[in-house]
């Protein structure tokens, strides 16, 4: 069973500013990362940018690479 991150910090949140700050909708980065190998619904996205569901490990890396920026920017929004 795969690692999930617990949302105490808003990562959620980190991650819907990052994303619109890249001028990325929530569709655009789903399909970025379904060609990045990383099989994700829109749907579970926006469970996980409104911190109503957990994101794993392996889907926290993939938009980490995808939006090019850092652990730290979507854990503690420290860019």
């Amino acid at each position: 069973m795969e690692q999930k991150v617990k949302q105490d910090v808003r990562i959620g949140d980190n991650i819907r500013r990052i994303r619109r700050q890249k001028g990325l909708g929530q569709t655009d980065l789903v399909r970025l990362l379904q060609i990045g190998g990383c099989d994700m619904t829109r749907e579970c996205l926006v469970k996980i940018e409104r911190c109503t569901q957990h994101v794993q490990a392996s889907q926290l890396r993939a938009i980490r690479d995808v939006l090019e920026t850092t652990y730290d920017a979507l854990l503690d929004g420290e860019e």
